[in-house]
């Protein structure tokens, strides 16, 4: 089972991660439908930056960024495709619902795309439900997003 804990988003392991995060991503959608966080947003007080690892090697990233109104946001979450399947992402979800629940926070919002049916599947295992658009997600055609009361 991999140890998930809060780390800096700078080190050279993570960097290479959060590349391959965004090649993935690239590889699916038009720039211009791809909603990251950049290093400096993750570096921002109200979020809480997540790694995965097994024996020291970096599995997976997810991001908890806190909206300062009783709900958050799950952002940058990736694993490996070496380590899909493995239980890292239910790992990274447990890790950023317990970071909410640590401050008062009682609703987790996420926006993924559609084409991402296996990242649907997990976070429908993990108890998050189909939700309308919202924020920067509404009016793009490749989003979807979902939510889970905590």
């Amino acid at each position: 089972m991999p140890v998930v804990s809060l780390e800096s988003p700078r080190r050279d392991d993570v960097l290479t991660l959060l590349q391959q995060a965004d090649d993935f991503a690239l590889a699916l959608y038009p720039a211009e439908n791809y909603h990251r966080l950049d290093i400096d947003d993750l570096e921002k007080a109200d979020v809480g930056f997540y790694v995965a690892r097994e024996d020291g090697e970096a599995l997976g990233t997810a991001a908890i960024v806190d909206r300062h109104d009783g709900s958050a946001e799950l952002k940058r979450m990736f694993v490996t495709a070496s380590a899909r399947g493995l239980g890292v992402g239910r790992a990274l979800i447990g890790a950023v619902e317990e970071h909410a629940r640590n401050r008062g926070i009682t609703l987790i919002r996420l926006e993924t795309g559609l084409p991402q049916t296996a990242a649907i599947a997990l976070y429908e295992r993990s108890g998050y439900r189909a939700i309308p658009a919202f924020g920067p997600y509404i009016g793009d055609p490749t989003s979807y997003c979902m939510e889970k009361s905590l």
